[in-house]
């Protein structure tokens, strides 16, 4: 069995998933690109290979359970273990402007908004648990968003104040719930869970006006993959400084 490290990152076909798998890799580690299209997968992959980098396409729908279980059973047999998993993968369903409609949000919205950025998530994480565990040093991270900070949206003046997409924001504040509780559960283990916050970045999540480069929106995300044995637990980071809940 290989030495290297395993990583799985979510939704890596293009954007902050994209340059995560990059960076990782970069790092010496070998990483499985997840991607709801294969072709997009294998598109994204491509050069990354070609630059020398041990990057391989697997079909992760997050939200497909029979995705996740050919994922689950493809790692346990390629490689016996996880060491890594970034839950990127994230939807957001009302729009970029960030105008507060939370009176008229639709269940629709809701409802597919947290079964992409919270659902999918518990459930891609549970079944590969047994898989970290079998890491020496098992980390996850999930990527949330300043928006998730109840504290702020609840503070006057803050710099998120106005942005008020409540299914979105909603999603991630529970993701970080659920970030605390399983890193509660696994504080006397060797795996770390984490949630961050990349920053406003330039994707087409973000928009071409987010001041931000996405290389720098990985760099959170790479940080908390490759914590050492002291480092942080049941956090909520961005560059390093933790964020208010």
């Amino acid at each position: 069995m290989s030495d290297r490290k395993i990583a799985l990152v979510t939704g890596a076909n293009k954007g902050i998933g994209l340059e995560t798998a990059r960076q990782l890799a970069a790092l010496g580690m070998t990483v499985l690109l997840g991607s709801r299209d294969a072709a997009r997968g294998e598109a994204a992959a491509a050069p990354l290979r070609a630059a020398g980098l041990d990057v391989r396409p697997v079909k992760l729908d997050v939200t497909s359970a029979a995705d996740r279980a050919a994922v689950a059973a493809h790692i346990a047999q390629e490689f016996g273990r996880l060491d890594v998993l970034v839950n990127n993968a994230g939807v957001s369903l009302e729009g970029a402007d960030w105008t507060n409609r939370t009176s008229t949000t639709t269940e629709e919205a809701l409802r597919g908004t947290f079964e992409t950025n919270l659902f999918a998530v518990v459930a891609l994480t549970q079944v590969l648990l047994p898989l970290l565990r079998k890491s020496s040093a098992g980390r996850i991270v999930n990527l949330s968003s300043v928006l998730a900070s109840n504290t702020l949206h609840a503070a006057p003046g803050s710099a998120i104040a106005n942005a008020k997409a409540f299914a979105y924001s909603a999603s991630k504040a529970a993701l970080n719930t659920f970030t605390i509780h399983l890193a509660h559960e696994l504080k006397d283990t060797r795996i770390k869970v984490n949630s961050a916050h990349p920053g406003w970045v330039k994707t087409e999540m973000g928009g071409a006006g987010a001041p931000m480069e996405v290389k720098q929106g990985a760099e959170t995300s790479v940080t908390l993959a490759t914590l050492p044995d002291d480092g942080p637990t049941g956090g909520y980071f961005h560059l390093g400084k933790p964020l208010p809940w």
